[in-house]
């Protein structure tokens, strides 16, 4: 009986080794990507994202936490703070402080800043490198779950974000370092002259 319970405990301080290696080597990865991702003078990238609403496709320009994301209906410029989302068919442009999981669902690279707090990590190896899974700490948290697969020049090409209870998947390619000014990332009324600007914050 005894020598039982000490190979139950033993299996356990070893599956706990390994959980905690197995984040570490996750968190390392992403540590990489985000380095990459991070790029001090922006990066761009082809997307397409899938939602239960339906899906879309487009090109993405970031720095740090600023991105552009331009699709056939739309442009969404966000600077860090605020969010400008222009409609081509009405001409309007709706002005707004968008969530965590707003932000997410338009820039793909997001998740480079989620990871650092508030989410447990796991990861498998698969063909193109590696899936990482990352899950809320915090149930209340509007983004309960990412799966992140990155390939092995540590470029994420998809991204799989839980929402409350809706999936949202993203895949990415053509990803490329850039040198933009922060200007890049703001709305520019003198370009939308006939436009309205709805304040919606």
């Amino acid at each position: 009986m005894m020598r039982r319970i000490i190979l139950i405990t033993v299996a356990m301080f070893m599956a706990i080794g390994i959980f905690a290696q197995d984040e570490q080597q996750a968190r390392t990865i992403l540590d990489k990507t985000a380095t990459i991702v991070g790029n001090a003078g922006g990066a761009s990238a082809s997307f397409s994202m899938t939602t239960s609403k339906g899906s879309t496709s487009g090109t993405i320009s970031i720095k740090g936490n600023k991105f552009k994301a331009q699709t056939v209906t739309a442009t969404v410029w966000y600077d860090g703070t605020t969010q400008w989302t222009y409609m081509k068919n009405s001409n309007e442009v709706n002005v707004s402080t968008p969530t965590e999981a707003q932000q997410q669902s338009m820039n793909p690279y997001k998740f480079i800043n989620l990871y650092k707090s508030g989410f447990n990590l796991s990861m498998k190896t698969v063909t193109a490198g590696w899936e990482i899974h990352l899950t809320a700490t915090d149930t209340k948290r509007t983004i309960k779950e990412l799966y992140v697969t990155i390939d092995k020049n540590y470029h994420p090409t998809e991204i799989r974000m839980l929402n409350n209870s809706n999936w949202t998947t993203i895949k990415v390619s053509d990803f490329n370092t850039q040198n933009y000014s922060d200007s890049e990332f703001q709305f520019n009324s003198k370009d939308y002259p006939q436009a309205e600007v709805i304040d919606l914050r």
